[in-house]
């Protein structure tokens, strides 16, 4: 009776693997609809990519990958909303979409993602980065979202200025590898500018911006050994946040630190900050020149740098990036989707998919050959490339919270502080005609204080 039982679990598998290899059919092509949120040189490779596959794989399995939606993933995150929440207007799914965690928990909850372990062998998953498919992991355990191309942060450093502010000032290169460092640097920056014109008070540059202050807080918190997000809350009653206030609030409202609503590639072109903490994955967006306000160019050369640290801190940083989640339809469809995440993140494609740009490859074989870096022409990724080593060999990466709600906190986190450190900036240049400068500073960091208490009741 036993081997009866086998013999029939046996070729049960066998029929189920061959039934699945039926699937498909090369005259009559399944067509998998797929939603992306890549712009630029991206979507020309990645338009490229598609019509290959569609030439080669897809011709001969019958497979016919179809782009039905180009949008930013906070476009692509109302697009599911809708759809999860049976709105009016809300379109219909694709078979593939990209994503981060935070908004597949979303469908999830609703039952419509399928697992990539039901796509892929284990053999398949080993070929990947395993922090890259960790992240993907929902609370569950199972993974929904596949890494296509991952990233993370650091520091954009215009050479042209800084290279004029150092040799008339007392700074160095080694000053940046430190939050405090840097703070001491954009001080001396603000000075160095202000006494360009002697008959302006209080003219001084600004010399850092940061992209995402509520990444800039989750990477401090992270260094000192704590956590932003706790139980779906922001944490905001512990050290971390006063890192956070003396490390952004005091130089921002000081003069020293942009307070800025995007990203510092716009600010450095400019000339209005000398350097810039962002994702990797803008690297092409730092100009070659700089244009000033009063219409003169100079040319930009660039230095990038790891993350920096908090003095007495780990070396963290954040892991950033979403990835392509197959939504659930029917098992022809599933299965052709997962061919074409095979494919697509496959060495040869996915080197050809991020070449040129600041993101990471997601296979180990893939991201030795970016380490070696014989594919990469453009300058600023070969120097992104110095940085990124030194980062992958020392630091330790982290991804964000997997909850429901992590976008609306971030959101209102990176509102807030902004809005109201402007607030105390202007307040702040209004009372030095009448107070000394720690006098004012006193007075606006007080009520930051208070505002942070009321905001988000708690007790300072």
């Amino acid at each position: 009776m036993k081997r009866i039982i086998v013999c029939f679990v046996i070729a049960t598998l066998l029929l189920s693997g061959c039934n699945k290899n039926n699937l498909l059919n090369a005259s009559k092509p399944v067509t998998i609809n797929l939603w992306h949120n890549y712009g630029g040189l991206m979507k020309e490779t990645m338009d490229s990519l598609i019509d290959e596959f569609n030439d080669t794989v897809g011709k001969e399995k019958g497979i016919i990958i179809n782009v039905t939606a180009i949008s930013g993933s906070a476009t692509i995150h109302e697009k599911l909303k809708m759809i999860v929440n049976d709105e009016p207007g809300a379109p219909e799914l694709p078979n593939i979409t990209t994503l981060y965690p935070n908004t597949a928990l979303m469908l999830v909850e609703k039952g419509l993602l399928s697992t990539i372990e039901s796509q892929f062998s284990d053999e398949e998953l080993s070929m990947y980065i395993p922090e890259f498919l960790e992240e993907g992991r929902l609370p569950d355990g199972n993974l929904y979202v596949f890494p296509t191309a991952k990233s993370t942060e650091v520091m954009f450093i215009n050479t042209t200025i800084f290279n004029r502010f150092m040799k008339e000032t007392d700074v160095s290169y080694k000053d940046l590898y430190t939050f405090e460092g840097i703070l001491n640097v954009a001080k001396e920056y603000y000075k160095w500018t202000d006494a360009k014109t002697p008959d302006i008070e209080n003219d001084g540059k600004t010399f850092i911006t940061y992209d995402s202050l509520f990444n800039m807080a989750q990477t401090i918190y992270r260094q000192i050994d704590e956590d932003l997000i706790i139980d779906e809350k922001l944490n905001l009653s512990s050290k971390g946040l006063k890192s956070f206030r003396n490390l952004y609030f005091e130089p921002a409202v000081k003069g020293y630190t942009a307070i800025y609503d995007g990203y510092g590639s716009d600010l450095i072109k400019t000339g209005s900050v000398v350097a810039s903490i962002g994702s990797t994955a803008g690297v092409l967006f730092y100009s070659p020149t700089v244009t000033y306000s009063d219409n003169l160019t100079e040319p930009a050369s660039y230095l990038i740098l790891p993350y920096p640290v908090v003095e007495g801190g780990e070396k963290v940083a954040i892991q950033r990036g979403g990835g392509m989640s197959i939504i659930k339809s029917n098992e022809q469809e599933e299965y052709a989707a997962g061919i074409f995440l095979k494919w697509f993140t496959a060495p040869e494609q996915n080197l050809r998919f991020i070449s040129s740009t600041g993101y990471l490859p997601v296979t180990n074989e893939a991201i030795n050959i970016v380490n070696e870096g014989s594919s990469i022409t453009d300058e600023k990724v070969k120097i992104l490339l110095d940085a990124i080593k030194e980062m992958s060999e020392d630091y330790t990466f982290f991804y964000t919270p997997i909850i429901i709600n992590f976008d609306e906190l971030q959101n209102i986190f990176n509102k807030d502080i902004k809005d109201y450190t402007l607030r105390c900036r202007e307040e702040y240049l209004n009372l030095l005609d009448s107070m000394d400068e720690e006098q004012a500073f006193n007075h606006v960091n007080k009520l930051f204080e208070e505002f942070i208490a009321q905001r988000w009741e708690f007790e300072y």
